[in-house]
């Protein structure tokens, strides 16, 4: 409906602008206008000979017929079409008018105006003709007309594209025309700033997180951005000045990579938790495809056409390859498939609006030239809202798993680590020990534990155990590990000890701690200490034989009567 509303609004535009700009089939020119829309008076020849003359052309006038299809568009030609447009000036203009194509992409634009009685004055403008010898350095190619008031003249265009043949041809004054060309580089400015700043943001925000989502989402988004500066003349005017390549190959070329970043970025919010998935291999697929098409588009192995062709086809795989993940997520309430669905909406309503008007099935006028950009922005957008709410999903389930591995690794009653992820963090600080930099493993096992246990109940006890974590935490240093092995034995891991004298002093200064009575649930406990120790890398590197050697010794100081410490590979009492 919005469509057929624009369509039919262009029409009535170019009806009105026909009623008042025409008489006796002639194109009036009257200052007052600032802006004539010249497309009513136009006429056609098309499938001329590549060859032929102004003359030619002229001889060939009643040939010319009203262009049909969609103001302002011929659709896709593969040849040259003459253009002919009859002018009457009106005799208070001041006779300065610029004849503006209004379409950036025209690879050349010959114009001849006659005047009677004067020779015909020539010019060449488009992508092509070098910007020193353009009539006018514009975004579109344009040239300046000197038309004697209230005389009649004719205008003789020869236009050459290798794309669509989009002619919004308009005649305006010079005040018109600056202030039309000034607006539409603030707007250019704006959007492909905004396009600009949100590729820096995902580059940083990559660099930050090592996301992928925000590498995908960059190249999509850099690729629409350079898709516009193209379309738009913009990368002819300051990046890539009379380059040739550049300008036939970068409109094709950022299309096929936005829709390869769009093939990808599917990939990676929609399709994450089938990775596998056929849609996933799919959509890789299709990004491969697009790959391969941009490598012979670059060389030279196929033309644009191809290029629209395969853009048209797999251009809307992402959408439609992830298209029941999107509703999938949607039924289930999480907002990043109704966001999709609505970054979707728009852009095929865009995407068709411009394939309608290559095809020049649609009027091209302001709105429809800019359809597709807008929608662009519109899903950069919104695609930055949809990385913003995966984030935070993944975040929130990383924190879940986080909590989960931590309550699977922490003791519940003292809070302390407990025997599961020993391991793993012991090889962690095994990495960094050498002769000078010695790691301590000791085993501690409360003596007279259990009769407390019988004696006073089983909540005595649990009171007392977190007493005796809380005073093991006090008497190590601060980057010491303190752990429960389970029941009433404990683990201490000290890293970083010059030598063994020094473990030495430290485990004595443990059982020193315990020679203090305990308050445990009101009531006065006490518990000694045994304990067995390893050293690191002097008693080996792996963690698991290191706990069990540490373990056996003290087993051994228990058998030798308790309250001592043993180390395993000298088993002396201190």
């Amino acid at each position: 409906m919005l469509a057929l509303l624009m369509a039919l609004s262009g029409a009535i535009a170019a009806a009105a602008q026909g009623a008042h700009g025409m008489q006796g089939g002639a194109l009036q020119l009257q200052d007052a206008a600032g802006r004539v829309d010249a497309w009513p008076a136009v006429r056609i020849l098309a499938h001329a000979e590549p060859l032929a003359t102004p003359d030619a052309a002229l001889a060939r006038l009643d040939r010319f017929v009203p262009p049909g299809g969609a103001a302002g568009t011929l659709g896709l030609q593969r040849q040259a079409v003459w253009l002919h447009l009859p002018l009457q000036v009106a005799p208070d203009s001041e006779g300065r008018w610029v004849l503006d194509l209004g379409y950036a992409a025209l690879n050349r634009v010959d114009v001849w105006l006659m005047l009677p009685g004067r020779p015909p004055q020539h010019w060449a403008t488009g992508n092509e003709v070098p910007r020193a010898e353009r009539p006018l350095d514009s975004r579109t190619p344009a040239v300046v007309l000197d038309l004697p008031p209230g005389t009649t003249a004719e205008l003789l265009l020869r236009v050459r594209s290798a794309g669509a043949l989009i002619l919004p041809v308009t005649l305006s004054t010079p005040t018109a025309f600056l202030r039309e060309a000034l607006d539409e580089q603030v707007l250019q400015g704006l959007l492909s700033g905004l396009g600009l700043f949100l590729v820096l943001y995902s580059l940083s925000q990559w660099w930050s997180v090592r996301e992928t989502m925000f590498l995908r989402y960059a190249l999509l988004t850099f690729a629409s951005v350079m898709f516009s500066v193209a379309q738009f003349g913009h990368g002819a005017m300051y990046l890539w000045v009379d380059s040739q390549w550049f300008e036939r190959h970068v409109p094709g070329l950022a299309a096929l990579i936005a829709s390869t970043g769009s093939c990808l970025f599917v990939q990676s919010v929609l399709a994450d938790h089938r990775p596998q998935g056929w849609i996933s291999r799919a959509l890789y697929g299709c990004a491969a495809l697009l790959v391969v098409t941009a490598l012979a588009f670059a060389t030279g192995l196929i033309d644009v056409h191809a290029v629209s062709a395969v853009v048209g086809s797999l251009g809307l795989a992402p959408a439609l390859l992830g298209l029941p993940g999107a509703l999938r997520r949607l039924r289930r309430g999480d907002a990043v498939g109704g966001y999709f669905l609505v970054a979707w909406i728009g852009y095929f309503f865009s995407t068709w609006v411009m394939v309608q008007v290559i095809y020049g099935r649609l009027p091209a006028n302001w709105s429809t030239l800019h359809a597709f950009q807008f929608g662009a922005t519109l899903d950069m957008l919104i695609f930055l809202r949809v990385i913003s709410l995966r984030l935070a999903a993944v975040h929130a389930a990383a924190q879940e798993r986080d909590a989960l591995r931590s309550l699977a690794h922490t003791d519940p009653l003292t809070g302390l680590p407990n025997r599961r992820g020993l391991p793993e963090q012991i090889e962690q600080r095994l990495l960094a020990v050498r002769p000078d930099r010695l790691l301590a493993l000791v085993v501690l096992d409360l003596d007279g534990f259990k009769a407390v246990n019988d004696r006073l109940g089983h909540a005595v006890g649990d009171a007392l155990l977190v007493d005796v974590a809380r005073r093991l935490r006090t008497s190590v240093r601060e980057h010491d590990l303190v752990a429960r092995m389970g029941g009433d034995e404990f683990l201490v891991v000290a890293d970083g000890l010059r030598n063994e004298a020094q473990a030495q002093a430290m485990a004595q200064h443990l059982l020193q701690a315990f020679a203090e009575p305990f308050e445990a649930a009101g009531h006065r406990c006490e518990v000694g200490l045994t304990a067995g120790y390893v050293l690191a890398p002097t008693d080996g590197r792996n963690a698991h034989e290191l706990l069990r050697s540490a373990d056996s010794a003290m087993f051994d100081g228990k058998r030798r009567g308790k309250g001592r410490v043993i180390r395993a590979t000298a088993p002396q009492a201190l």
